[in-house]
C-alpha cells in the first residue's frame, strides 16, 4: 500500500462529488480533485483549462435490480427498454417480460456525476426520472434501498458490487457490465476516473497520482472492481 512504500506522505482524504473536487481543486485549497466526469462539463472554460487531468482508472456502470425482479425472469434489458424504464415511460416489470410489479426508481441528484455519464451512455442523453422519496447519491445507501424495496432498479458502479451486494445485475443488450467487456469496447456504460491538479502537480502529489496508475497498484484495483487504464482498447465511446 502507499503509506506502507512511502510513510513520510501524509494523505488526507475529503468526501464530496465530482462538483466539489473539481472546485476545491480549481481553488487551490486542495491538491488533487477527484471526478468522474470531465472538468469542462462542471467549471466554467478558464477554470477547466487551468487544471490538468490525469485518466487513474475506469469506471463500470451496471444497471441494478432486487433480487425479486431477476428471479421473475428480467436479466437483460435493450437499452430501448433501459430508457424507457428511467425516464418513466415504462412503469410495470410485465411490460419488459418481468413480473406484474410496479418499477421503483432509486435515483440521483442532478447535481451527481454519476448520473450524469448513466444519462450519457445508458439513456442515450436524455433526462432520468426523478423519485425524490428514493433519491440520493450515496452509492451504498442506494444498493441498500435497491436490496430492500421490491420492485427496484437504480445504478452503481461495479466496486460496490465486488462482493455478495444482495441485489442483481442486469445485462444492457446482451452485453453482461464486467470489466472485460468494458476493456473490449462491447459494453458502453463507462467513463474514466480523472485527478485533477491545477497545473503540473508537484513531486509529492505525483508521487502518489504515479503510484494509482502504476501496475503495482493497477492489480488491487480491478479486485476492487476498477478497471486499469492502460487496458482500454478504446478511447471513446
Amino acid at each position: 500500500m502507499f503509506a506502507e512504500k512511502y510513510p513520510n506522505i501524509a494523505i488526507t482524504i475529503d468526501a464530496g462529488g465530482s462538483g466539489e473536487g473539481l472546485k476545491q481543486v480549481s481553488e487551490g485549497t486542495v491538491n488533487i480533485g477527484n471526478s468522474d466526469v470531465p472538468a469542462e462539463d462542471k467549471l466554467e472554460p478558464d477554470q477547466a483549462a487551468e487544471l490538468v487531468d490525469h485518466q487513474v482508472c475506469v469506471v463500470t456502470m451496471a444497471p441494478i435490480v432486487n433480487n425479486d425482479v431477476y428471479e421473475a425472469g428480467v436479466t437483460d434489458l435493450t437499452k430501448e427498454q433501459l430508457i424507457s424504464i428511467f425516464t418513466g415511460e415504462t412503469k410495470n416489470w410485465s411490460e419488459v417480460g418481468g413480473p406484474d410489479e410496479e418499477i421503483v426508481l432509486v435515483t440521483r441528484p442532478t447535481s451527481s456525476g454519476t448520473r450524469a455519464t448513466f444519462q450519457k451512455y445508458a439513456l442515450d442523453g436524455q433526462e432520468e426520472a426523478s423519485n425524490a422519496a428514493m433519491e440520493t447519491d450515496d452509492s451504498g445507501v442506494l444498493l441498500q434501498n435497491v436490496k430492500d424495496t421490491e420492485g427496484a432498479i437504480g445504478y452503481v458502479a461495479l466496486s460496490y458490487l465486488t462482493g455478495d451486494a444482495g441485489v442483481s445485475t442486469l445485462a444492457i443488450d446482451g452485453v453482461e457490465p464486467t470489466l472485460e467487456n468494458t476493456y473490449s469496447g462491447d459494453y458502453p456504460v463507462w467513463t474514466y476516473e480523472h485527478m485533477y491538479t491545477k497545473g503540473e502537480p508537484d513531486e509529492v502529489t505525483k508521487t502518489f497520482i504515479d503510484y494509482i496508475m502504476s501496475d503495482e497498484y493497477g492489480e488491487q484495483m480491478e479486485t476492487l472492481g476498477y478497471g486499469v487504464s492502460s487496458k482500454m482498447t478504446v478511447t471513446e465511446h
